[in-house]
């Protein structure tokens, strides 16, 4: 993993990048017990994201690097990473006020617990109620914080159908 961080924290100093941070099942190692996954998601603004190919600097980077493409994921060291631009005000908001964690010394932004939370939330499969009911039963997050990001980002009657049918007694 100290292979993705360098890489990300390189592209954010030749502007390939403005920001990143990892989400998904990776990220949620940092918050909860460890699950299961074959590849690294890293949430991405681009300096340029009016492009009709906007993640074709990125993939053309990471090849001259000698990280070359696999699918829809480039291969670095032992991970496959998928580059996915934040979609919306709530991928925006998680990408804004991810915290800075560390690889080996190597600083690696990460998505907080509380977005991810939300995120997987908004998703809706069951294997994203599965990590969001884990964040609320480790204590990584608070059902109150999930309902006040709810809220936020419209995903209310999201919120109240997973509350009834897993929090409630």
């Amino acid at each position: 993993m100290d292979k993705v961080a360098q890489l990300l924290n390189r592209m954010v100093a030749d502007g390939v990048v403005s920001s990143y941070a990892v989400f998904g099942a990776v990220a949620q190692m940092r918050y909860a017990e460890a699950v299961a996954t074959l590849d690294v998601d890293i949430l991405v603004a681009v300096p340029d994201s009016a492009r009709l190919d906007v993640l074709t600097p990125l993939y053309e980077y990471c090849a001259k690097h000698g990280y070359h493409a696999e699918g829809e994921a480039v291969r670095v060291g032992a991970w496959p990473v998928q580059f996915i631009p934040f979609f919306d005000a709530l991928t925006k908001a998680a990408l804004d006020h991810a915290e800075t964690g560390d690889i080996d010394g190597i600083p690696l932004h990460v998505v907080r617990a509380d977005y991810l939370g939300v995120i997987a939330l908004s998703v809706g499969r069951p294997k994203d109620f599965a990590r969001l009911l884990a964040l609320i039963e480790n204590g990584s997050v608070s059902p109150g914080t999930i309902q006040t990001l709810s809220v936020q980002y419209g995903l209310t009657a999201q919120w109240e159908r997973f509350r009834r049918r897993f929090l409630d007694d």
